[in-house]
């Protein structure tokens, strides 16, 4: 299971958030700095509408839906990549996380102290991202070091080290790992680094409950800097989610209904993460349950079947497959297959966001 990291800078509502997407999770969340040490682990079903048509087309027992691991990273201060706040220790648990959720104070509340004392979106983003690219040039320019004496006899050092001088200049210019144009095979070669500013980011811009529906210049100006990275930005309030996990499904409605909304960003911020991580989602349906299974794009069907058990990508022979629209469209497998919508694919098959499988094989 692929993990996103939650980080922010001290008292941006990164814990309450944390509780509000694991519901039932026992992170701290209080009004002083370093409130969260050691770092909170949940794991998160990923909302899909998908699930319900289906367990019904095929009345199913039980629905099992796909699911993404968050880890709440305690919050980082300027100076972190030379281990100001426990800095070190921060930075290492985010070296961890496949991805980043960086949650952004976009709320004034005199009762809710700012390390900085004021509120500034793009500051406070760009006291994260430096401390990032910090802690970055430090690693790579370590390794430049010893790169440059292998560099002289092997092939594979020299493209390292090219590799390396790119992310040294470009982060001395203030750019982050992901900012910097490197080749396939250049970016292969320096995997192993796990660099901090190199990991895909989701901007949450935390907003009080009045400015749920609408927004406000605060989100705005997360929205800039977002663009300017080609990185996504969700409006949400960890207030709002917090109070809504006390309540019931029917008091919920009515209450992002009073707000102007349907939602409080919670589940927009679950979807995006997931795609964030690079994942795509197959289907698989039946009388016993309704499951949706995660996979890497790219997955040929062989690789996806072997997901849910190694026996079948081993002795996979084909795979019956259909469209998730398809199949709802028509009302059932049997009237799908009377349509010519499903299909036979072997082992070259590229799966593909919403298939609905059943895989044959040889035991």
């Amino acid at each position: 299971m692929l993990r996103a990291g939650i980080v922010g800078l001290p008292n941006v509502g990164k814990s309450t958030l944390f509780n509000a997407l694991v519901a039932n999770a026992k992170a701290d969340a209080a009004n002083f700095p370093f409130c969260t040490i050691e770092p909170n682990v949940g794991v998160v079903a990923v909302p899909d509408e998908r699930l319900e048509a289906l367990a019904k087309i095929s009345n199913s027992e039980q629905i099992v839906p796909t699911r993404v691991e968050f880890v709440d990273i305690a919050g980082l201060v300027k100076g972190a990549s030379k281990g100001e706040g426990l800095g070190n220790q921060f930075l290492a648990n985010i070296r961890e996380v496949d991805a980043i959720v960086h949650v952004v104070r976009c709320f004034d509340d005199d009762d809710i102290i700012h390390v900085s004392g004021s509120v500034d979106p793009v500051r406070d983003i760009e006291v994260i991202n430096l401390e990032l690219a910090l802690s970055d040039l430090a690693q790579v320019d370590r390794r430049m070091e010893r790169t440059r004496k292998q560099a002289r006899t092997s092939k594979d050092a020299q493209l390292e080290l090219g590799a390396l001088e790119k992310l040294s200049a470009g982060l001395n210019e203030g750019k982050s790992a992901r900012q910097i144009n490197l080749t396939e095979e250049e970016a292969e070669s320096v995997t192993v680094l796990g660099l901090l500013s190199s990991k895909p980011i989701i901007y949450a811009a935390n907003v009080s409950e009045n400015d749920l529906a609408s927004g406000n210049e605060w989100v705005e100006q997360v929205r800039q800097v977002a663009s300017a990275e080609n990185a996504q930005v969700v409006v949400v309030s960890a207030q709002v989610e917090s109070e809504l996990v006390e309540l019931s499904q029917e008091e919920r409605a009515d209450f992002l209904e009073s707000l102007g909304v349907k939602e409080g960003g919670l589940k927009s911020l679950i979807s995006a993460t997931y795609q964030l991580l690079g994942l795509r989602t197959f289907l698989t349906t039946g009388p016993k349950e309704t499951r949706a299974w995660t996979i890497h794009t790219g997955m040929t069907a062989p690789q996806a079947a072997g997901t849910i058990h190694s026996d079948f990508e081993r002795g996979f022979i084909r795979a019956e497959t259909v469209a998730y629209n398809a199949l709802v469209e028509n009302g059932s497998m049997n009237a799908a297959k009377e349509k010519g919508l499903v299909r036979s694919e072997g082992k070259d098959y590229v799966v593909q966001e919403g298939d609905v499988m059943l895989f044959r094989f040889n035991v």
